[in-house]
């Protein structure tokens, strides 16, 4: 599955570029058979403005939210994007500057006021970004852009227009939930966040949102904590984009990345100082796992702990005769991620592009094993008697376990990340394949699927084309798991004429079912869902 392409001629620089929203849907050129059962709706998340007026923003999470449609009915395809209507983006434009801090870009006073002004502006706190550019996602019948701060912000999926902006601190005791909640067959959305307990302390709370109810109240409203973890650290949150869960349990993964609480509440509003720069990492650490019961919400207290690792996405977890197997998207070390994906490194050369990488954390598929029935006298002893695996779970003279992965794939500096599963089937279960966009050097010039067992691989990939995260949509009368097509969102810069094109592969095998090429380019996606 490693890639073989080089990009020397820099085409990938064009998906980190400002675009234009539309005024109206544009026709897309269709080429193959689109499944006369696939008739819905694409949507995707990402930024689309990488700078106001003269003031540049330097971070990829920057980038003021875009909201993307691909319609697709009875073999025709359009294609649609508005900018997500946020505080940030209406100030920024009503005041043609950056007014809101983003996550590696900082704010400041406006200029045009008198000393006094800016001096009192510095001390008015910490106003948090409602740029909802990451993810989108259903709770009950509504949908919801996000990004991992309070707010979320309602759309209307068919006009793409924005109804309203949420703060979720109104409703549940959270600093901020993940771009990756969970949804359960009936409607039900659990997610994670950090909050301050009793005497300032810190926790990590698991939240549940309830299906719609026949009143149509709204189920934010009902919203409530199911869980909490405790925090290694008083006063420095590992920093969560994901979180796992079964069909009994909750995984979390608590990651040497910290974010250091007293330098965000102090020096923040003084010194300009924005998301990036509170960051930081704890090198003795190493990486935590931790359960929690879903019915009812209880911590288990087993301290299960591993060598240290960046998490940004779990692949899939489920229960199998004791034991709770985990499989994420890992990358090496304690080094934070996020430090290599300022805009002016994605944007250099690609020799430039791969120096910078080879500092980075090495990307790799682990698969861990949690015991759940532990006692303390088996030291020393392996606990996973699981056949199909090589992770192994030890007890500790601590009282701790230690836990070692089996790798289910790796490559040098090609990362199988964005995955995705079917989930509507296999979620918190027993499952075969996961599908991923493949980050050669950071570059995302493929889309993978990994058979987990066997580890077998497929790849999609053509030269100087960029895709995006891909999306499994199940077929009607699917019986096997990889029964159905991936969505894509592809970019070749290179092309004079319908530079971008939604991908649609088989994915069984990985082979092109059709394209729908429209003649406008299209910036860098995040994450998205299909909706029916």
């Amino acid at each position: 599955m490693v890639s073989r392409l080089e990009h020397p001629a820099g085409g990938y620089k064009k998906i980190f570029e400002s675009c234009e929203e539309l005024a109206e849907p544009i026709p897309a050129h269709v080429s193959g058979k689109i499944p006369a059962w696939l008739t819905g709706s694409l949507l995707r998340m990402g930024p689309g403005l990488f700078e106001i007026g003269d003031e540049p923003f330097y971070h990829l999470f920057d980038g003021q939210a875009l909201i993307h449609k691909f319609d697709l009915k009875d073999g025709h395809v359009t294609y649609y994007r508005r900018f997500i209507r946020t505080d940030a983006y209406v100030r920024a434009m009503t005041e043609k500057r950056i007014v809101i801090t983003e996550f590696g870009t900082a704010a400041y006073p406006d200029p045009c006021k008198n000393i006094f002004s800016r001096f009192f502006t510095y001390f008015q706190g910490i106003e948090v970004t409602d740029n909802c550019l990451v993810n989108i996602y259903p709770i009950g019948e509504d949908f919801y852009a996000c990004t991992e701060t309070n707010y979320i912000t309602k759309v209307d999926p068919d006009t793409l227009e924005t109804i309203k902006k949420v703060d979720l601190c109104n409703y549940l005791s959270v600093n901020g939930v993940t771009a990756h909640p969970h949804t359960e067959p009936d409607g039900t959305v659990y997610n994670i966040g950090n909050c301050f307990g009793k005497n300032m302390s810190l926790a990590y709370n698991i939240v549940k949102i309830p299906p719609p109810q026949e009143a149509k109240s709204d189920p934010i409203e009902k919203s409530k904590v199911l869980v909490q973890f405790p925090s290694s650290e008083r006063f420095k949150p590992s920093y969560i984009h994901s979180f796992g869960m079964t069909e009994n349990y909750f995984v979390f993964v608590e990651t040497p990345v910290k974010i250091n609480l007293l330098k965000f509440l102090t020096s923040w509003s003084i010194r300009g100082t924005n998301y990036m720069d509170c960051f930081e990492s704890n090198d003795k650490m190493g990486t935590w796992f931790h359960l929690a019961t879903k019915n009812p919400g209880e911590y288990i207290d087993h301290k299960f702990r591993t060598s240290a690792f960046n998490l940004f996405h779990h692949i899939n977890c489920y229960e199998d005769q004791g034991f709770i197997v985990v499989d994420l998207c890992t990358w090496k070390g304690h080094d934070f991620v996020y430090n290599y994906l300022y805009l002016a490194n994605v944007r250099q050369n690609w020799e430039e592009v791969k120096k910078a990488a080879i500092r980075d954390p090495q990307p790799e598929v682990r698969r861990y094993v949690l015991p759940l029935d532990i006692h303390r006298e088996e030291q020393g002893k392996n606990l996973v008697s699981l056949p199909y695996t090589t992770a192994t779970a030890v007890m500790c003279s601590d009282g701790t376990v230690w836990l070692e992965p089996e790798v289910l794939f790796s490559g040098p500096r090609q990362a199988f990340e964005f995955p995705q599963i079917n989930y509507k089937r296999y979620c918190g279960k027993n499952y075969t394949f996961a599908y991923g966009l493949g980050l050669n050097h950071f570059v995302p010039d493929r889309i993978c699927k990994l058979n987990v067992k066997s580890k077998e691989t497929w790849i999609w990939q053509e030269p100087d084309a960029y895709p995006s995260e891909p999306l499994f949509v199940q077929s009607p009368e699917a019986t096997d798991e990889d029964d159905g097509v991936l969505l894509s969102i592809v970019v070749k810069p290179g092309v004079t004429q319908r530079p971008a094109f939604l991908l649609i592969l088989n994915a069984t095998d990985l082979t092109e079912i059709a394209r729908a090429e429209v003649d406008v380019m299209i910036p860098v996606t995040l994450h998205g869902l299909y909706k029916p």
